[in-house]
């Protein structure tokens, strides 16, 4: 009945709107209050100690520093420059845009680990010039949505260091090296339907006719942004500094570039840049610190072994049980952002990844495509609500356009169950 009233609880405060943070919280707390109704007080103490329990773990540190590196760089005038220099590389032509949209929201993954705030960065720049080409809005809007999906992919990612505070043994440079091949398999089956799609509907007739940049300028120009995810990436592996450190580092990069290098911002553009990290981080923290009362109240009152024994008991074998996961997800990732369905279905989800002997890495993996197919999947899709703002269209413009680029990144998803090396690979070699 407790744990009924748990997850009604949770459900119904989510349709009328309650915020996803105080929907767990509060769904969680109700029901351990009435679990120990017999010393009620004494057991509404699990809630402040949870609360706290849920956020006090050293890689969460990670999260604001990594929200901060997005903005700074989105400030400094990075994404442009590297706009033009991928430009003067592929040159002009139809369906070269969007490639070059993709290309380097890839690239913006390997310096923030935020997928909104790479849409923002790239959206900027890529909208506005795609618009000028005669390419629809809808279209653009749906290309950047959906590149900026392969941000928490491609490392550093905040979504892989949530899965690694929920997985122990998870670490997060293993997660980091993980990421990696499906993150660029993710981003080269998007570059596919988006040229596809733009030859086939002739989009872009005035590409061909705009100006290229001349190479080496463009080089000189990029060189600064292009040396950022060496000097994260290549840091933590040569181990001068761990993933949260490394967050720092990129900190304090991007202010020099932005600064001293690009001149594009001053000390006044400070506070904006701050004011807008910490709240963008304080959501998601808040999120993470609530959902651990409601993680409590799953464990607790004994929910989460008639969940996993109904389902390994369900008669599907293995593949069947990880296709109706994979479809549940699917769903859930419809209306919720990736790191509320890490908190939430990672501890029901664990103990049938122990069962079947999972890898927790390859499974962290998978768990993230899923994620990523979510945050541009209509209605709530938060990179696309991003991209959508810019190019000041609705979201229901974008189901057309989105549709081949979610089929496109599925079938990655697919490859990687098949193959499960495409995201083991790199750890083994790395050593992690």
């Amino acid at each position: 009945m407790i744990a009924t009233l748990l997850f009604t609880a949770f459900i119904a405060m989510m349709l009328l709107g309650v915020p996803i943070g105080a929907a767990l919280g509060l769904a969680g707390a109700a029901a351990i209050a009435i679990a120990n109704s017999d010393a009620q007080w004494f057991g509404l103490l699990a809630v402040p100690q949870n609360f706290y329990a849920g956020l006090g773990k050293y890689p969460l540190l990670a999260i604001p520093m990594f929200v901060l590196v997005g903005s700074i760089f989105d400030r400094s005038g990075v994404a442009l420059r590297l706009v033009n220099f991928a430009v003067a590389i592929v040159g002009r032509g139809p369906g070269m845009l969007p490639l070059v949209a993709i290309a380097v929201a890839m690239f913006l993954g390997g310096i923030s680990g935020s997928g909104p705030a790479n849409a923002a960065a790239v959206g900027a720049v890529m909208i506005a010039a795609m618009n000028r080409a005669g390419y629809p809005a809808s279209y653009s809007a749906s290309v950047v949505g959906a590149a900026a999906s392969t941000d928490i992919l491609i490392p550093p990612s905040v979504a892989f260091i949530v899965y690694s505070v929920l997985v122990p043994g998870a670490s997060v440079p293993a997660l980091f090296a993980a990421g990696m091949i499906p993150g660029v398999l993710a981003g080269l089956a998007l570059i596919v339907p988006a040229v596809w799609l733009a030859r086939r509907h002739n989009m872009g007739a005035l590409e061909a006719s705009m100006p290229r940049p001349p190479f080496w300028k463009s080089f000189r120009e990029a060189v600064w942004g292009l040396a950022a995810p060496v000097l994260i990436l290549g840091g933590m592996r040569a181990g001068w500094f761990t993933p949260t450190e490394a967050a720092v580092v990129a900190v304090f990069y991007g202010l020099f570039v932005g600064m001293v290098i690009h001149r594009t911002m001053t000390l006044r553009d400070l506070f904006p840049i701050l004011k807008e990290s910490g709240e963008l981080s304080a959501v998601i923290l808040l999120v993470v610190s609530l959902a651990g009362i409601f993680a409590y109240s799953l464990s607790t009152l004994g929910v989460i072994d008639p969940i996993t024994r109904a389902i390994l008991n369900s008669g599907l074998g293995e593949y069947g049980v990880l296709t109706l996961l994979i479809l549940l997800l699917i769903t859930v990732g419809m209306f919720l952002d990736g790191v509320s369905i890490f908190l939430i279905f990672v501890p029901l989800l664990w103990p049938i990844v122990e069962h079947y002997k999972w890898d927790p890495v390859w499974f962290g993996v998978l768990l993230t495509l899923k994620v990523a197919l979510g945050q541009f999947t209509p209605p709530l899709a938060v990179n696309l609500m991003v991209s959508c703002r810019i190019a000041n269209v609705r979201m229901e413009e974008t189901v057309r356009w989105v549709g081949p680029m979610l089929l496109a990144m599925g079938l990655v998803m697919v490859a990687v169950i098949v193959w499960p090396q495409l995201a083991l690979w790199l750890p083994g070699v790395l050593g992690y």
